[in-house]
């Protein structure tokens, strides 16, 4: 009897639905595109205009550094599948490398992301792509492509993975290093959505292992679902900060420093912008904790230091600037539809930051 003759569908790969995925991305990738984009979609690599001039937008560079950032989800990606929910799972994704190209002062440009799975699943794709094409909304970036991989024997039934890579680009001039931090400046702390996208393996240990709890289970200090209070979206920083760096002249240093509150916190972010002989005193009970920190350091036990290091506990974003205008910043942002706090102040000593 003749052997059957083998095809890629019988390894697990259907090229039928891997073009039904593509498909389906089409209407979410095209919607993040300006005419900077210069090509269409499916080619081997994607073109982006840095400088462009039209009736209505002209964007032009003097010396132009490129910002690049890449980053991934996490073990958020998880609890999507025990929610069988993964459209916002991709604001997460953008958010993750966007936040980070900010801390320069750089402009997102664009953004590509990394889809690995075990087999094709159009509908799948499509949810994700849906939200990461709505997280590039809100950055103002380019969703110019990516890659979808199809990896059968490498992950199981229902796991995926994310990566994304950000593009962004700043002015060699108005690059935000924090060498211009000085002492008696004042730190601003942006309010974040709630966990982001940090800290998932010690918040489903807590949750899931030690309370027992299911993502379907109301918790009462919360007013929602377990799962519908991991999920909450990581919030995006872009057009909040890029209006008040705008707003001043870069010569002037009136923001003086930025840093994405991720793994490690407070603590361990905001000493990486911090030059030697400057350190960051921040005040407790200076700004409100969502529910979600006080609930999961109850549920599990867990010493504050700890939850200062896994946690951002409230605060996904710092500012540090000028003392003068702090004021003036703090209502911009505030009015921009993110909650904005004093939390602390530069004083002399080790870089590093210290809890008064």
């Amino acid at each position: 009897m003749a052997k059957k003759k083998l095809t890629y569908q019988d390894a697990g790969v259907d090229i039928g639905l891997y073009e039904q995925s593509l498909a389906g991305m089409l209407p979410f990738i095209k919607r993040t595109h300006t005419p900077r984009v210069l090509d269409g979609f499916g080619g081997f690599a994607a073109l982006f205009s840095l400088d462009y001039n039209c009736r209505l937008f002209a964007k032009n560079y003097r010396h132009p550094v490129l910002v690049t950032c890449n980053d991934g989800v996490g073990t958020k990606l998880k609890v999507a599948g025990l929610m069988n929910k993964h459209d916002t799972v991709g604001i997460d994704l953008v958010a993750m490398s966007v936040n980070d190209c900010l801390c320069t002062g750089g402009e997102p440009l664009m953004f590509l992301d990394y889809l690995a799975l075990p087999k094709d699943d159009p509908p799948l794709i499509k949810e994700i792509i849906k939200g990461i094409s709505a997280g590039c909304i809100q950055a103002d970036c380019a969703l110019v492509g990516g890659e979808t991989a199809i990896l059968p024997d490498f992950y199981q039934p229902g796991d995926y993975d994310l990566a994304g890579f950000c593009v962004g680009v700043v002015e060699r001039e108005h690059i935000i290093d924090g060498r211009a931090i000085q002492v008696g400046d004042v730190v601003l702390g942006l309010a974040s959505t709630g966990l982001h996208s940090n800290g998932y393996s010690l918040a489903r240990k807590i949750v899931f292992e030690h309370a027992g709890l299911k993502v379907t289970d109301h918790v009462p200090e919360l007013g929602r679902t377990v799962g519908e209070e991991l999920l909450e979206p990581t919030r995006i920083y872009v057009k909040a900060v890029h209006n008040v760096l705008d707003h001043y002249p870069i010569k002037k240093h009136v923001v003086r420093g930025l840093a994405h509150i991720t793994g490690e916190g407070l603590p361990g972010n905001i000493p990486r912008v911090l030059p030697p002989g400057k350190r960051v005193f921040l005040k407790r009970g200076s700004w409100p904790i969502p529910p979600v920190f006080p609930w999961l350091q109850k549920l599990g036990d867990i010493e504050q230091a700890e939850m200062d290091m896994v946690f951002n506990n409230g605060i996904g974003f710092v500012m540090i600037v000028s003392s003068y205008f702090a004021e003036s910043i703090q209502r911009q942002v505030t009015d921009g539809g993110v909650p904005t706090h004093v939390i602390g102040e530069v004083r002399d000593g080790e870089a590093d930051v210290e809890w008064y």
